[in-house]
């Protein structure tokens, strides 16, 4: 949700149970997040530093978002903690085929790492091609 006022805008955002208020209005936020309470159960609990996966940090000039944590969650779940980069995720012009090779063991485990590579695509657009293959 956004309102634009005189004074600056403020964007409300909503994901599920939490909530998010950013913009460049102080007095609006500040009347906003009093307002809130009085309609729902609220609770302020301050400056953004963690959201859906993705870390927020800031600096004087600048807001860093970055899913280093979340990364490193799914290389150890994985097994891969201590694999070495590569220069491209994928070998360029593959061909997936069906009946190509054996069968994951656990397919449900595939989707699942598949669905968390794609949510590593919000800060990552350049695997984007890549994990839209494997999925």
């Amino acid at each position: 949700f956004y309102r634009q006022f005189e004074a600056g805008l403020i964007l409300l955002i909503v994901y599920v149970d939490d909530i998010i208020i950013i913009g460049s209005d102080s007095t609006g936020i500040s009347s906003l997040k009093t307002f809130l309470p009085t309609q729902f159960r609220t609770k302020d609990l301050g400056l953004l530093k963690y959201f859906l996966g993705i870390e927020v940090m800031r600096s004087k000039k600048d807001i860093f978002l970055s899913q280093r944590k979340y990364i490193l969650d799914l290389l150890t779940e994985t097994g891969k903690l201590g694999a070495k980069p590569c220069s491209a995720p994928m070998t360029p012009n593959l061909q997936l085929l069906a009946g190509d090779s054996e069968l994951f063991e656990d397919p449900e485990r595939y989707r699942k790492l598949v669905g968390k590579l794609n949510y590593h695509t919000v800060t990552r657009p350049d695997i984007a091609y890549a994990v839209s293959v494997v999925s």
